[in-house]
């Protein structure tokens, strides 16, 4: 369980890495037409089976492995079993309640013309930026702590 909870993390953590340090500075680029169709075009395609085994896997797997770590002689392993579990929780807290919404909001908006695309990536790209940053962080945080435990 610890395995497959360590494997999911350091999944997660290498996507939003990956969003970080080459997505992200690939967009800033180009013009807010391509910004809008690139982002949404990724918004559709990541939402898929196999992504989602993973998102919603890896907590599973980190709770799973914690709770048979509980009462376990290693109160090292738990400490750091329960870090990375709340780290993993707090990156999957922040997908689920800001990138994923910021992901809607920009599917939604019109961009019927330069102003409406230009206002949409506005709202989205810094705030959308900050907070992949920071479940970058908490998820490489996590699989680092997994990986000790």
């Amino acid at each position: 369980m610890l395995v497959a909870a360590t494997v999911g993390n350091g999944l997660l953590a290498g996507v939003f890495f990956a969003f970080s340090c080459g997505v992200v500075p690939g967009l800033r680029r180009v013009d807010d037409l391509s910004y809008v169709t690139v982002f949404r075009a990724i918004n559709g395609s990541i939402v898929n089976r196999l992504f989602l085994l993973v998102f919603l896997g890896a907590p599973i797997a980190t709770g799973a492995a914690t709770a048979l770590h509980l009462g376990a002689a290693r109160q090292g392993t738990l400490a750091c079993l329960v870090a990375g579990l709340v780290l993993g929780l707090f990156s999957f807290a922040v997908t689920a309640f800001v990138n994923v919404p910021l992901n809607n909001q920009l599917d939604a908006a019109p961009i019927g013309d330069a102003q409406q695309r230009k206002e949409a990536r506005d709202r989205f790209e810094r705030r959308w930026n900050r907070w992949n940053h920071v479940r970058t962080a908490a998820s490489t945080a996590a699989l680092l702590l997994l990986a000790i435990a």
